[in-house]
């Protein structure tokens, strides 16, 4: 079964890298062949003109129809066509692999976690070690034929990036030490009142406007953090603390990268998406190496045994940090082919599908009060997430 499980896990592993890696064109490929096909095709046919035998039909029913001359087959031809030309195949492609990779990544790191000794153990070294992981990663694309054009970047730009890296280190480092002391589905919940720390932000630091109708959403989201809380089995102080810190970084980081990329020139020096996770990872991993130092430095010969001697730990650690990687790469990339709805979609479905499928995996507790704070908090974020254009319509 261990086994099994660590072959799927590679798969997709795999898959989620090289979707990750090259980036897949946005232009739909499986319907081209029928389209032209179906184009060529006379739109009409004469009124006596004779079916085609059975056995002479292609076995689609769209040039069954088109042959016979009808009116209405040709109509629904062009139908289907059309809807099949507006499918857009790589972002299904992207949706499926971020879900799977954040999936995979909350389980291996939580494994890893567990097998070096929770919160008590090496959080801070495994979270370092998961963005140096990822550090490889990037590399290898820049250097590997026809993966990755490098960015051309300047030290000014690299000065620029350095607050939006410092609070990706942040929130990633205040992530794994949560999801170390408690349950990863009660991390994943306390996680998704980030909103929250969104709002306050904005409003007071930034000095952007929230309107009344998202602050109204607030309570919704932190009573259902609360409620959730309640009847957690696994829970520690330490986690719910830890997890409000990642969501005060993560909300300055959006605000930070999004600050970034407004500044002149910078998104073409850096060329992509990908670059520009990349350089932000990079950085990432280097100002959280004298974190881990100073707190876990000491160990660190006791942390190398571990990792040498127990193939949980290596296994996991490996795997989280490129699981990490790619789905963080491949969320931007579906975030930036989305509208606002549709991200507030799926990130809502995601945290649902993270908080079960891992809870289920994993053993932990899925008490109906809890649910029910889970449903009311990501409800909250989602409502949050629409409420002002949905106003507006009105």
């Amino acid at each position: 079964m261990k086994l099994a499980v660590r072959v799927v896990a590679a798969a997709t592993l795999t898959a989620t890298g090289a979707v990750s890696a090259f980036a897949l064109s946005s232009t739909p490929t499986t319907s081209v062949r029928d389209a032209s096909i179906l184009n060529s095709l006379p739109r009409g046919g004469a009124v006596g003109q004779k079916r085609a035998p059975a056995f002479a039909k292609v076995p689609s029913a769209l040039f069954a129809e088109a042959e016979s001359g009808s009116s209405a087959a040709v109509a629904s031809r062009g139908g289907f066509v059309d809807a099949v030309k507006s499918v857009d195949i790589p972002l299904m492609v992207y949706f499926l692999f971020w879900y799977v990779g954040n999936y995979y990544y909350n389980i291996t790191n939580k494994l890893a976690l567990k097998a070096a000794g929770g919160s008590t153990g090496f959080p801070m070294t495994i979270s370092s070690l998961q963005l140096g992981v990822g550090c490889l990663y990037a590399l290898f694309l820049w250097v590997a034929p026809d993966a990755r054009a490098r960015p051309t970047i300047t030290l000014d730009d690299i000065t620029k990036m350095l607050p939006v890296a410092f609070c990706a280190m942040g929130a990633h480092s205040a992530s794994v030490f949560a999801l170390s002391a408690g349950a990863v589905s009660f991390g994943q919940i306390v996680k998704s009142a980030e909103p929250a720390f969104a709002a306050v932000l904005s409003q007071f630091v930034y000095k952007k406007k929230v309107s009344k109708a998202k602050w109204l959403c607030l309570p919704i989201i932190i009573g259902g953090v609360i409620l959730a809380s309640v009847k957690e089995l696994d829970f520690a102080v330490s986690a719910l603390v830890s997890a409000c810190i990642a969501n005060l970084f993560a909300a300055f980081k959006g605000n930070e990268n999004k600050k970034l990329m407004d500044s002149e020139g910078i998104k073409d020096r850096l060329g992509s998406v990908g670059n520009q996770f990349a350089v932000t990872t990079l950085l990432a991993f280097l100002m959280s190496v004298p974190v881990f130092v100073a707190k876990e430095g000491a160990r660190w010969g006791q942390f190398v045994e571990i990792f040498k001697t127990n193939p949980v730990v290596s296994f996991n650690l490996l795997a989280s940090g490129l699981y990490f990687y790619g789905y963080n790469e491949l969320a931007t990339m579906t975030l930036k082919k989305t509208g606002a709805v549709t991200q507030s979609v799926a990130n809502t479905a995601k945290r649902v599908i993270v908080i079960v499928g891992v809870a289920i995996v994993l053993g932990e507790s899925l008490d109906p009060i809890k649910l029910l704070g889970c449903g009311i908090g990501i409800g909250g974020v989602f409502l949050y997430s629409i409420i002002d254009g949905l106003l507006a319509k009105k």
